[in-house]
């Protein structure tokens, strides 16, 4: 007999093991298929920063993951965007607002281990670990069939309904036969953690160049968190470069704003491209994530477009009889439609927006950022996708009682 579940998540990364934990707040057993053994971490928690828009905040709070942080995130009070070569700029204040932040950045691998000591207390979880998604094996009876492989051999589970929350290059996408849309935006970007002379005070900064973004995210650590993106063709040169020399040419491209830079600590580098499924839902399945939809960093809206997918599909599923029933997954997709596409539109456009060097478009930039530092009604959108709210909000995103 195959072990069967109302819902199996395949991926146990940011995105999967959250909806783990929104699902068993709504009372709603699920088992989680992880490719890290038990007490190993994915390799997504590394030493990247993640910038969590205040909606999330507010979501991760009423799943008690935040509280389980060991170190604190640091708030980001004001963002201040500028492009190298493009006059004018553009600053956005939380207190404008009301807020007294629009978010706060966190460690991934600290928020990892929270997620973890999360998910410990989940004692109904069902967690498939160390196993990979293998395949389909049919749909019976309202069950879909999915085998699983492990050390001790191959089993099949059968489950309602099927999350691929497997990251960009997702088998569970692939075993679906849901097409993506792909682009490579030839930059790689190196992530550290960066000490200036002065500390961070809140100010989030985006320097945009035309091989990418040059960003400094406020931690709370009293340093800053790093993205630095050069052109592909320069990635290796640029990774041999020794500190000295690598904080001389981040400094070059990003200037004074914060201070002279001092250390720099351990570089990773990654590659960013656009991988966006032509559709999200199949028979009693649904991908959410970066198996979705992976966007450029720009922006920091990847982490935060995909945990209001899970949150979304845990209140659909929530309210149904039936998790993987057709109009539960139409509900699903009819809801998660126009969070989706602006924030695909926002983040691939302004990526190649300000990372083509055509001369004509300097004057058109730099009038933008003059238009949203002076429009009061732009800003406050741009205040709004910057704080995780367009479209359907999932309620626990808006700050629902926990």
């Amino acid at each position: 007999m195959a072990d069967q579940h109302p819902i199996l998540i395949v991926g146990g990364g940011l995105v999967g093991a959250s909806l783990a934990i929104a699902l068993a707040r709504a009372g709603i057993d699920a088992a989680l298929v992880e490719a890290s053994a038990p007490g190993a971490l994915p390799a997504v928690f590394d030493e990247r920063n993640l910038s969590f828009a205040e909606a999330t905040v507010h979501a991760l709070t009423a799943l008690g993951v935040l509280q389980k942080l060991h170190a604190p995130g640091g708030a980001i009070r004001e963002i201040h965007v500028s492009r190298a070569g493009d006059f004018g700029r553009a600053k956005l204040a939380a207190r404008d607002y009301g807020r007294d932040a629009f978010g706060q950045v966190v460690v991934a691998r600290d928020f990892g281990e929270a997620l973890e000591a999360r998910l410990e207390e989940l004692a109904a979880l069902v967690r498939y670990r160390p196993m990979r998604f293998v395949g389909f094996d049919g749909i019976e009876d309202g069950w879909r069939r999915v085998r699983l492989a492990g050390p001790e051999g191959e089993r099949v589970a059968r489950a309602r309904l099927v999350v691929g929350a497997d990251g960009a290059d997702s088998a569970v996408r692939s075993a679906l036969g849901i097409d993506a849309d792909i682009h490579d935006y030839a930059q790689t970007l190196f992530v550290a953690r960066l000490r200036t002379a002065r500390a961070p005070d809140g100010h989030a900064f985006e320097r945009l160049t035309a091989t990418g973004p040059t960003a400094l995210l406020p931690r709370g650590d009293r340093h800053y968190g790093l993205v630095h993106g050069v052109a592909t063709r320069e990635a290796d040169a640029v990774a041999a470069l020794d500190d000295a020399a690598f904080l001389a040419r981040v400094q070059d491209v990003f200037g004074w704003r914060a201070g002279r830079f001092l250390a720099v600590g351990t570089r990773s580098r990654h590659a960013p491209r656009r991988v966006v499924a032509q559709r999200c839902v199949d028979a009693r399945a649904v991908v959410i994530g970066n198996a979705a939809q992976s966007v450029h960093p720009i922006g920091a809206q990847g982490f935060n477009l995909g945990l209001r997918d899970a949150l979304t599909l845990a209140e659909c599923v929530a309210a149904a009889a039936d998790p993987g029933a057709p109009e539960v997954l139409a509900r699903y997709a009819e809801r998660r439609r126009e969070d989706r596409t602006r924030t695909l539109a926002f983040s691939d456009g302004l990526a190649r927006l300000t990372a083509n060097a055509a001369p004509l478009l300097r004057p058109l930039r730099s009038l933008g950022l003059l238009a949203i530092d002076r429009d009061s009604a732009l800003q406050a959108m741009l205040a709004g996708g910057a704080m995780g709210y367009r479209g359907d909000v999932p309620a626990l995103c808006r700050g629902a009682a926990a």
